[in-house]
């Protein structure tokens, strides 16, 4: 069974006003729901478990924007806020198949388990380097701007050989780059700064490379299946963009989560539930990554009793999924870090195109949160979560600032 996708067309609020309900929504209405992105973009959203994970393995559902019948016909604009996102250029994020598999595996030759463990000791370092210059006391302290923010900048600046004095202008354009709110006259511009940025780090890369990813993907490069530059900044900029934002929503959600659980935030801080539980649950219930753009159908498939058309495009909404109660229970919409369902969440995606920087995330969030709870075991919020204000970004849970009180009784 079809239905008219007009009438029943959910819109995504452009200003991310009460994800919660908003999330609701979406899970109420079915596996497979019409919904409207910001600009006007129609698009369907998976948004139940088992449905999310046959998507996502099936290979009727592609990353190719040609396959998109919209933007075939012109109905996408060029300054469309997110075409970003839509159409980033060519990595493995926006291929599939053969291409897919060539570029994640050399990728995957560059971020081994081996590289990441060795950032261990550098998150360490900045953890406690940022943790030093937060003020103790009873003042405010945007612990998002001051912490959550500049750790994940920092890491992946180093993972990547970015120089650092780029990222002051990097938060800039990435705010540009997710938001929906960019103004049209600027979202061409954005993109070409970016990209113009990715290109000279690649350049210099190639003259003096370093101990990072970026020259071991250039290294990568000269073998048979060769990446091209193109290819490379595409998956710089791919990099960039995933490796700092989902972290940071990570490392601020958990604080939320803990605050308005004070019984589990005893429990972990009293060693009776691990560190990893408060990052799998917060992954779960909240997970950084809201809707990931986007997919599309090149046949008819059936979903549940709907059917998502060829030509049409697919989002995945994460954050719907998370709190599938198909998938986690009947408490699926409760924070709880001592939960029994035995089903993992997908959060950082599931089949071929699986986040590969999963475990760097999970590695930053390991560290960063028992230091920071060591240093200020009764951090609290310096507002009640309602007065907490999301920015317009519909991809990410994303918070304009974290207040809080750093206080250690």
């Amino acid at each position: 069974m079809t239905i008219d996708q007009e009438q029943a067309r959910i819109p995504l609020d452009p200003f991310v006003t009460d994800l919660d309900a908003e999330t609701e929504r979406l899970i109420a209405a079915g596996p497979l729901v019409p919904v409207e992105l910001p600009g006007g973009v129609p698009v369907w959203a998976v948004t139940h478990h088992a449905e999310a994970r046959q998507l996502l393995t099936d290979p009727r559902v592609v990353k190719d924007i040609n396959a998109w019948g919209a933007w075939q016909r012109g109905e996408i604009p060029a300054d469309w806020p997110l075409i970003g996102l839509a159409n980033p250029g060519r990595s493995m994020l926006t291929v599939d198949g053969a291409d897919h598999r060539r570029l994640r595996t050399l990728v995957a030759q560059a971020l081994t388990p081996r590289r990441v463990e060795r950032m261990r000791e550098r998150i360490t370092e900045l953890t406690h380097g940022l943790l030093d210059r937060l003020p103790e006391g009873t003042d405010v302290v945007d612990l998002k701007a001051a912490f959550a923010y500049p750790l994940p900048m920092y890491v992946i600046a180093d993972l990547m050989g970015i120089d650092e004095a780029l990222l002051p202008r990097l938060k800039v354009l990435f705010e540009k780059f997710f938001s929906t709110q960019t103004p049209p006259q600027e979202v061409l511009a954005t993109l070409t700064e970016l990209a113009e940025m990715m290109t000279r780090t690649v350049a210099e890369k190639r003259v003096t490379p370093g101990d990072d990813l970026t020259s071991a993907l250039i290294a990568a490069s000269d073998g048979e299946d060769r990446l091209t530059d193109a290819e490379i900044v595409s998956t710089l900029q791919l990099m960039v963009a995933a490796g700092h934002e989902t972290t940071i929503s990570l490392i601020v959600n958990a604080v939320v989560n803990l605050a308005a659980h004070p019984e589990q935030r005893a429990q972990v801080l009293a060693g009776e539930a691990d560190w990893s539980a408060v990052v799998e649950e917060t992954l779960r219930f909240s997970t950084p990554t809201s809707h990931v753009l986007i997919r599309f159908a090149t046949q008819d498939i059936p979903v549940g009793d709907r059917v998502l058309p060829a030509g049409d495009a697919l989002i995945v909404s994460y954050s719907a999924i998370g709190r599938d109660e198909g998938a986690h229970g009947p408490t699926a919409g409760e924070f709880d870090i001592n939960r029994s369902s035995k089903t993992r969440h997908i959060s950082f995606g599931h089949g071929p195109h699986v986040c590969p920087g999963a475990a760097l995330s999970r590695l930053e969030a390991g560290v960063a949160l028992p230091a920071l709870y060591e240093r200020f075991p009764s951090l609290d919020l310096a507002v009640a979560p309602s007065e907490l204000r999301h920015k317009p970004v519909v991809t990410q849970k994303d918070l304009y600032e974290l207040p809080v009180r750093l206080t250690k009784d």
